[in-house]
C-alpha cells in the first residue's frame, strides 16, 4: 500500500486493514467483501483471509448483546460502511436469524460436570451451516440488487451458484438461496447415496431459481462436475458462477459470532462461578476446519480461550498433523473403508474416505486448514524480524509449497518445529472411534436424557478427554452441537435402540421433519457428464429469465 491507497485502489481511509483482503498463496491482494465473497476462491487458488486480523478492545461491552446486535459489533470489523452502510448491514443480519427457531439463536445449555453445549441447529435445516449460509444468501441478493439497480433484463448480474453435496451443505445452501432475487442455485448430489431426510430437505423446496441435480455415480464425481465447470471458459464466459462450500470467507466470518455468544451465555448462567476476563475451552466436531477456524479468529480478535480441542472421527488428518507435525493424506479402500448406516448418507463421500458415524466429517483433507497454515507460517516468518510485506510474502510461499506438496506427494511435513509448537500453544487434538461415538451417545442419554447427534457426540468425547486431563476439570468447556440428532437418525437408533423407553419419533422427530415424504418434489436425474450439467445448467438459467421479463 502506498499514498493511502491500498492495491486494487480502494482508498486507505475508507477501509481498515481488516477490511481489506488477501490470498494465502499471495498472488491476489487489496480485495473488497464484496469481491472475496462473490468469487469464493482466489484466483491463484489461494483462499481469502483479512489481511490483518482486528483487535476488539472493547469486547467486554458486547456481554448484554442480543445475537443480531452482537454479530453487528464482530461483522463490522471486516465489513467497511462504505461498502455495506451500517443500517443495511443491520437489515441482512436481522433477516438472517428471524429464520432460526430458537429466540436467541444459538442457545447455550449445560450439559454435564464442566461441559457445556452450545446447540447449533435452530436453523431452518436443522444443522449449524445455517447460521452462514442464511447470512450468505442475504449477503449475495444485497450485492446483486445494488449491481442491478436501473438495469433490466440481459444486462442485470446475474449469479449462478453451483455445488456439490453430500447432504448437509445442499439443504443449507437451498434454505438460503431460496426465493433470492438474480441468483440460480445448481446443487448436485449422488442418486440414492446421501440420506433420505436429507433428499426431502432439499428436493421439497420448489422456488423457481432453486435446482436439484440426482448425479449417476458417487460424491467425487459431482466434485469434479463443479471443478470443471468453474474451469471451463464456455460457461464463464456467458454466467458468473459463486460458490457457497465452506472456503467462501463469508462462512467463516459469521460463525466467529456464536463463539462470543456463547461465552457471554455462559458468563449469564454461571455468575458466582465465571467471570468475563475468564478463559474457556471449545470442543468442536471438524472435517473442514471451517468451524473452528472461526473459533481461531474470535480467539485473535481478543476472546480469551484456553483452548480449542479438534475433535475428529476416524478420518484423522488433523489429529495426525498436531501429533506429528506430519499432514497426510490416508486413503482407505475396500472392506476397510466401510463402515457407518446408509441411511444416515454414508455413501455420499469422496473416494478413499473412511466411512463413520459421523459422514459429514469423512473428509481426506481439510479444505480450510490453509488458513490456519497461513497464520502459523506468519508467526514464524515474523520471527525472522523483517517487514510485514517480507513476512505475508514468506507466508504465501511456504503455503503454497506445502499445499504443492500435498497435491503431488499427498502429504507435507514434519513442519519446522516452531510452527508445530505454535499450533500446540492453541489448540489440542482427538480422535474418536465409531465404537466410542455410540457409547458417548449411549451414555450422555443415560445419564443427562440429552440425545446427541454422532457429529455432536465426537465433540463431546473429546470434551470429556480434556476435562480429564491435568487442570482440565478447572476449566468450563463449551462443545459445539453442530446438527438436530434426527438428521442421522441411523446412528441414533443404533446407539439408543435397546435403551428402555427410548422411541425416536416421540424423543427426537421435530414436527418440521413429519410429513416431508408426502410433499411435493423437483429434482432432475442427470448423467456422470460435465458438459450434459452445463448444458442443462444453461437450459435452466435461460427459463429463469425468460420467467423474470
Amino acid at each position: 500500500m502506498s499514498n493511502g491507497v491500498a492495491a486494487n485502489g480502494f482508498p486507505a481511509k475508507t477501509h481498515t486493514a481488516s477490511q481489506r483482503y488477501l490470498s494465502t498463496r499471495g498472488d491476489d491482494s487489496g480485495l473488497s467483501f464484496e469481491e472475496v465473497v462473490l468469487k469464493g476462491l482466489a484466483s491463484d487458488g489461494g483462499l481469502y483471509i483479512p489481511e490483518h486480523v482486528p483487535s476488539a478492545p472493547q469486547w467486554e461491552s458486547w456481554k448484554d448483546l442480543s445475537f443480531v446486535d452482537l454479530a453487528f459489533n464482530v461483522l463490522s470489523l471486516y465489513i467497511s460502511p462504505s461498502e455495506i452502510p451500517d443500517e443495511d448491514l443491520k437489515d441482512i443480519i436481522r433477516r438472517s436469524y428471524s429464520t432460526f427457531r430458537a429466540e436467541d439463536v444459538t442457545p447455550l445449555i449445560h450439559l454435564q460436570d464442566n461441559i457445556h453445549l452450545l446447540e447449533l441447529f435452530h436453523g431452518p435445516t436443522f444443522a449449524f451451516k445455517d447460521v452462514a449460509l442464511q447470512f450468505l444468501g442475504n449477503l449475495f441478493e444485497y450485492f446483486l440488487v445494488r449491481r442491478n439497480e436501473g438495469k433490466t433484463g440481459r444486462d442485470r448480474y446475474h449469479l449462478t451458484v453451483v455445488g456439490a453435496t453430500s447432504g448437509d451443505t445442499g439443504s443449507a445452501a437451498i434454505y438460503g438461496l431460496r426465493g433470492k432475487q438474480d441468483v440460480s442455485v445448481f446443487m448436485l448430489h449422488p442418486k440414492g447415496r446421501v440420506s433420505p431426510i436429507q433428499e426431502l430437505q432439499m428436493t421439497t423446496v420448489l422456488d423457481a431459481n432453486v435446482h436439484n441435480l440426482a448425479v449417476t455415480g458417487n460424491f467425487d464425481n459431482c466434485q469434479d462436475i463443479v471443478k470443471a465447470l468453474f474451469a471451463d471458459p464456455d460457461i464463464n464466459s456467458t454466467h458468473k458462477l459463486g460458490a457457497v462450500n465452506s472456503i467462501n470467507w463469508a462462512r467463516i466470518l459469521a460463525q466467529t459470532v456464536y463463539y462470543f455468544h456463547s461465552y457471554f451465555s455462559l458468563a449469564r448462567q454461571q455468575p458466582d462461578s465465571f467471570k468475563i476476563g475468564d478463559k474457556v475451552r471449545f470442543a468442536v466436531p471438524s472435517g473442514n476446519f471451517g468451524d473452528i477456524l472461526a473459533g481461531y479468529f474470535a480467539h485473535r480478535m481478543g476472546l480469551p480461550v484456553d483452548k480449542f480441542v479438534i475433535a475428529t472421527n476416524e478420518n484423522d488428518i488433523l489429529d495426525r498433523f498436531w501429533k506429528t507435525g506430519r499432514y497426510e493424506k490416508n486413503p482407505t479402500f475396500g472392506s476397510a473403508a466401510e463402515g457407518g448406516v446408509e441411511s444416515d448418507g454414508v455413501k455420499a463421500h469422496e473416494d478413499g474416505v473412511k466411512e463413520t458415524l459421523s459422514p459429514a466429517m469423512d473428509i481426506l483433507v481439510s479444505s480450510n486448514f490453509e488458513r490456519l497454515l497461513w497464520f502459523l507460517a506468519y508467526q514464524f516468518a515474523s520471527s525472522a524480524g523483517m517487514d510485514d510485506e517480507w513476512n505475508k510474502k514468506q507466508a504465501s510461499q511456504e503455503v503454497s509449497s506445502w499445499l504443492s506438496d500435498l497435491k503431488t506427494k499427498g502429504g507435507f511435513g514434519p513442519v519446522y518445529k516452531d510452527v508445530l509448537e505454535t499450533a500446540r500453544r492453541t489448540f489440542e487434538s482427538e480422535r474418536v472411534s465409531d465404537q466410542e461415538t455410540l457409547d458417548t451417545i449411549r451414555s450422555l442419554y443415560k445419564d443427562v436424557n440429552y440425545v446427541l447427534d454422532p457429529h455432536t457426540a465426537v465433540g463431546v468425547e473429546a470434551a470429556r478427554r480434556s476435562a480429564a486431563r491435568p487442570g482440565g476439570a478447572d476449566v468450563p468447556i463449551i462443545s459445539l452441537s453442530t446438527a438436530h440428532p434426527a438428521k442421522f437418525a441411523g446412528a441414533v437408533t443404533l446407539a439408543l435402540q435397546d435403551e428402555e423407553g427410548f422411541e425416536f419419533d416421540a424423543k427426537v422427530l421435530p414436527a418440521e421433519f413429519v410429513g416431508l415424504d408426502k410433499k411435493e418434489k423437483r429434482m432432475r436425474d442427470v448423467e456422470n457428464d460435465w458438459k450434459v450439467v452445463r448444458e442443462l445448467v444453461k437450459e435452466e438459467v435461460e427459463e429463469e429469465l425468460k420467467g423474470l421479463r
